[in-house]
């Protein structure tokens, strides 16, 4: 079966290992969103959440694997590639894989209270940008999603 041109068992393939990167951001108690990104069937990159690490606003896992992508590219256009992230990627993210050109999106689990790639605004698709994301969205969603209800609801109890 292919989804986009992209066979579904690559992207479930890919998708777990961006799980992995997700499980590593919840071992260091961040958000756990993990993200790798593929080019020419190779992962490039991968990241996960640092934003308490290293106090920054912008460690979100897609933004660290769109600068490690465009360091082993040796470009800041990431034509060609495919970023697998397992939350749909707020508008900073978003915003972002437009600028570097990222071919294409997969994501596991909306976000309907901040996702920029469909939940709440469309950034990756909107028309009049000089770019568009190509996006597949829901790949291993329920695993995705359980990882993080389950990081917010041990968040809720604890204080």
């Amino acid at each position: 079966m292919a989804v986009r041109g992209i066979a579904l068992n690559s992207h479930e393939y890919y998708m777990r290992q961006a799980l992995r990167e997700a499980e590593k951001a919840l071992e260091e108690d961040e958000v756990p969103v993990g993200a790798v990104i593929v080019h020419g069937g190779h992962v490039i990159a991968r990241a996960h959440n640092q934003r308490e690490k290293l106090k920054d606003p912008t460690a979100h896992a897609e933004m660290i694997a769109l600068t490690q992508a465009a360091a082993s590219l040796e470009n800041w256009r990431l034509e060609g590639t495919t970023l697998y992230v397992t939350k749909e990627p707020c508008a900073m993210c978003a915003g972002a894989m437009v600028q570097a050109r990222v071919e294409n999106l997969v994501f596991g689990a909306r976000d309907e209270k901040a996702g920029a790639c469909g939940s709440v605004v469309n950034l990756v698709e909107e028309p009049r940008f000089n770019h568009k994301v190509k996006v597949t969205e829901g790949i291993l969603a329920e695993e995705c999603g359980r990882l993080l209800k389950e990081f917010f609801k041990e968040r809720c109890r604890s204080g």
